[in-house]
C-alpha cells in the first residue's frame, strides 16, 4: 500500500494504485517486496509525540501485512515522551510495545509484525518542507533503493535537522 500526503485527495478516493486513508497519514510504502533494500518506505509524522503519531501508522501498516506487534525507534528522533506501549484502535483496542534505542540510525523506524516480518521506514523530520519530504518518502519506497535512512535524511536539506 502506498499512501499520498494529506490534501492530495479526499478521504477514500483512489488515484491509480495509491490509496488515501481517511486521516491523511503521510506514508509511502513499496507496493510489494520485490525490490528488497534497506527500507520499505517513508513516513512523515505531523508531531514529535509518539503516543499521538504511532497508532495511525500502526493501523496503516496492519492493512499491508498482519498486525504490528512491536515498533522500534531511535531516541534522538522524538520528544522526551517515550512510551513503552501505545494503544491502537478504538473499542476492542490493542496495545503495541515500543522499544527505544540510542543505537538506532537517525530516522529509522522498524515495525515487527506478529508473523516475524519487519518493515523499515525512514522517518522524515517535522521541519522538512513538503517537496523534500515527499521526495524522500518516494525514494525510500522505490523498489531497488539502496540508500539507508541517514543518507536519505542528509539529502532532504537543512530544514530536516
Amino acid at each position: 500500500m502506498t499512501v499520498t500526503t494529506a490534501g492530495e485527495m479526499s478521504s477514500g478516493q483512489r488515484v491509480g494504485p495509491v490509496e488515501v486513508p481517511p486521516d491523511g497519514l503521510r506514508l509511502r510504502l513499496q507496493p510489494d517486496r520485490s525490490g528488497r533494500g534497506p527500507l520499505d518506505g517513508g513516513w512523515w509524522p505531523r508531531s514529535a509525540d509518539p503516543a499521538a503519531e504511532l497508532p495511525r501508522l500502526i493501523l496503516a501498516l496492519d492493512k499491508g501485512h498482519d498486525r504490528v506487534a512491536r515498533v522500534m525507534l531511535g531516541t534522538a528522533d522524538w520528544d522526551a515522551s517515550r512510551p513503552s506501549r501505545v494503544r491502537v484502535g478504538g473499542p476492542g483496542h490493542r496495545v503495541v510495545r515500543v522499544g527505544w534505542f540510542a543505537s538506532m540510525p537517525a530516522g529509522l523506524l522498524t515495525a515487527i509484525f506478529a508473523s516475524g516480518q519487519r518493515t523499515d521506514l525512514v522517518t522524515i523530520p517535522l521541519r522538512t518542507g513538503e517537496q523534500d519530504a515527499t521526495a524522500a518518502m518516494e525514494q525510500a519506497a522505490t523498489a531497488g533503493n539502496l540508500e539507508q535512512a541517514p543518507a536519505i535524511l542528509a539529502a532532504v536539506g537543512p530544514g530536516s535537522s
